[in-house]
């Protein structure tokens, strides 16, 4: 199983971040894509691309309404033509990037077309449907350059079925708990059966929160972050995500208390709705022990990656960094 980490494209860190986590073993990094709260992914990941060798380099995740399919295909393309072909493209139908600026996702058809349509520009030949699609691919695209695989990141049924169908890699939005994941993959594997593809030819892989620290530190740390995608999931169970009673009640009440303008932080109304012991299910919480027995029962399902998602956005640095060496000590080298 490879680990991938999570980030916030920031000026002035992200090169080093990215040359750090090469070094503490990371399989790749994944930049966040959300103008008006962070830089631009892009540009970092190029710059990233500079200090690094072997790990991959993505955006997680961007979506076909802020950037236009083509506009997004020609800058991750970028990238990797410019780091020897190590980049991915998160893609999604649409959170922070949208709703800071008042707009709703796309639609799960439109957002269908565009996985086709990005593929197409990225110079994948055709989709695995033979859908028509009026995309072509870059013009300027090196002919022995490897295409740029793309990732559905994916809630509800819908969406994981159009991603498993359409797109190279899904990665689940659905926390860390072993029962749920394992539902989205066996969605994930019959929405490809049931389109006459072959169930294993999908790549698939899991976001989770993650805070490496004595477990009362480590859920403190991670509220902000697990908000964000708990509110993935509230959202997931009313079109048929599996949540227990008790956790209805608990998504339910983050649905009702989020505020955008706090998006992600840990002081924010949909934060601390959060109970503890929630948390200690949904994200990675606690030492690298506990953590490493957790990560071993994911990889067990058939995942080939986890993204891990360290902290949240209003944490202080120094201890974000901290959980991140303690997951790469205590975790990376026994997977």
């Amino acid at each position: 199983m490879e680990i991938w980490l999570h980030g916030f494209p920031t000026v002035g860190v992200t090169k080093d971040w990215a040359a750090q986590a090469e070094s503490q073993g990371f399989a790749g990094v994944l930049l966040a894509d959300s103008e008006t709260l962070v830089a631009d992914p892009y540009v970092e990941l190029a710059i990233a691309s500079t200090v690094t060798q072997r790990i991959g380099l993505g955006v997680a995740v961007t979506n076909p309404i802020t950037r236009h399919p083509a506009v997004t295909a020609a800058a991750i393309a970028s990238v990797h033509a410019e780091s020897g072909g190590r980049a991915v493209l998160g893609f999604a139908r649409g959170d922070s990037a949208l709703r800071q600026l008042r707009l709703e996702p796309a639609t799960v058809a439109a957002f269908r077309q565009a996985i086709i349509d990005v593929r197409q520009y990225l110079g994948h030949q055709g989709d695995p449907l033979g859908l028509a699609s009026p995309a072509t691919a870059l013009s300027w695209l090196p002919a022995d350059l490897a295409k740029v695989p793309v990732d559905v990141a994916a809630t509800g049924p819908e969406v994981i079925a159009a991603g498993a169908v359409h797109a190279d890699r899904m990665t689940f939005n659905l926390g860390a708990d072993v029962d749920r994941v394992r539902w989205g993959i066996e969605r994930a594997r019959s929405a490809r059966a049931a389109a006459g593809l072959e169930p294993a030819a999908l790549s698939l892989g899991a976001y989770v929160d993650l805070a490496c620290a004595p477990l009362h530190d480590a859920v403190v740390m991670v509220r902000g972050s697990a908000s964000i995608f708990a509110n993935f999931l509230a959202e997931g169970m009313r079109s048929g995500v599996p949540v227990s009673e008790e956790d209805a009640t608990v998504l339910g009440g983050v649905g009702r208390a989020y505020r955008e303008r706090q998006h992600g932080q840990s002081d924010s109304p949909q934060a601390l709705v959060l109970p503890d012991e929630f948390l200690t299910r949904f994200a990675l919480c606690g030492p690298a022990e506990m953590l490493l027995e957790r990560v071993q029962a994911l990889r067990d399902l058939g995942l080939d990656r986890l993204v891990v998602v360290p902290a949240s956005r209003d944490v202080d640095a120094a201890q974000v960094q901290a959980g991140i060496a303690a997951f790469a000590r205590g975790v990376l080298p026994y997977l």
